[in-house]
């Protein structure tokens, strides 16, 4: 069991835009003051480049079109609606905005047995939708594959109830907590773990800041350390520049590197920075409109692949 793959599936957008629907509990998305088009050719031409900087390393990188006819603006962030695990299982799940669920495409599981993968079952939460219960992916859920456990901030789109559902049926511990940024002087949800929470093989990028209860904060810190991960510790405000959403990933002669934006890698100190590179280099590549209007970075744009080959 790995903690890490070399191969992730990506969505290039044709529709990428602010989503309105997802604006209400995401305050990470800000609006830009130029037309649509325009604003998808920058996410475009950002995502192409960040692209081609993975597979420079050799991270194999499966790069599907989006559909310009479903309008999906957020498509550019597959993670949130699908994983792929080692036994050849697929999840599929419940999302929070009604125009993020047309993102899920059959396509993209055909691509990948064309590339070579197996795909076994696929194991579908998307009807707890109907009763408006929602766990958005890798978005909502952190998991550490090696130690078996899931961490888990409930959210608006993570479900405490569907995420043990999850935890039961994939075999993992979990690990439940809130998260809390701060919003015009109040204290609200963070929308997604994995933009305060970044899983590696021997560390954790985590904004301990935001988890307001004492408890709970303990509770996380004491399993990150009791599977010898190092706490890289990062303020609310680098969280805001989207330092905890990372990925590690491995690169050709199994090289580790921990994947982030450029406003990510400029938040870090030189501290921060030295303990990463202790266990891996550092890619980084500028997300800058695909953060401002999307709201997610480097982290929500790709989906791992744990899938067995055939």
């Amino acid at each position: 069991m790995q903690q890490t793959t070399d191969t992730i599936l990506m969505i290039r957008p044709a529709s990428f835009r602010m989503n309105e629907q997802t604006a209400v509990n995401n305050y990470f998305q800000e609006d830009l003051d130029i037309k649509n088009a325009e604003i998808n050719n920058k996410a475009q031409q950002e995502f192409d480049d960040f692209v081609e900087k993975l597979m420079a390393v050799g991270i194999k990188v499966i790069v599907e079109q989006d559909d310009k006819l479903m309008d999906t603006p957020d498509s550019i962030f597959p993670n949130n609606w699908v994983s792929f695990h080692s036994n050849g299982d697929v999840a599929k799940y419940p999302m929070f905005a009604e125009n993020r669920r047309r993102e899920r495409r059959d396509e993209v599981f055909i691509r990948l047995e064309e590339e070579g993968f197996k795909i076994e079952n696929i194991i579908d939460y998307t009807s707890a939708e109907h009763e408006g219960v929602f766990l958005e992916g890798t978005g909502s859920i952190l998991m550490d594959r090696v130690n078996r456990k899931a961490y888990c901030a409930l959210s608006p789109r993570a479900d405490e109830d569907l995420f043990i559902e999850f935890c039961e049926d994939f075999e993992y511990t979990p690990i439940i907590f809130t998260a809390n940024q701060t919003v015009d002087g109040e204290r609200l949800p963070i929308y997604h773990t994995n933009v305060m929470m970044c899983l590696a093989e021997n560390f954790a990028v985590i904004c301990l800041d935001t988890i307001d209860d004492k408890k709970e904060r303990k509770n996380v810190v004491k399993h990150l350390k009791q599977d010898g991960k190092e706490i890289i510790s990062i303020t609310e405000s680098q969280m805001n520049q989207f330092a905890g959403n990372m990925l590690q990933l491995r690169g050709s002669d199994d090289k580790r590197y921990l994947v982030m934006s450029e406003a990510a890698h400029k938040s870090l100190n030189k501290q921060q920075i030295e303990n990463i590179e202790k266990y891996c280099s550092i890619i980084s590549s500028s997300l800058d409109t695909i953060e401002t209007c999307g709201g997610g970075s480097a982290r929500c744009m790709m989906a791992e692949v744990f899938l067995p080959k055939n």
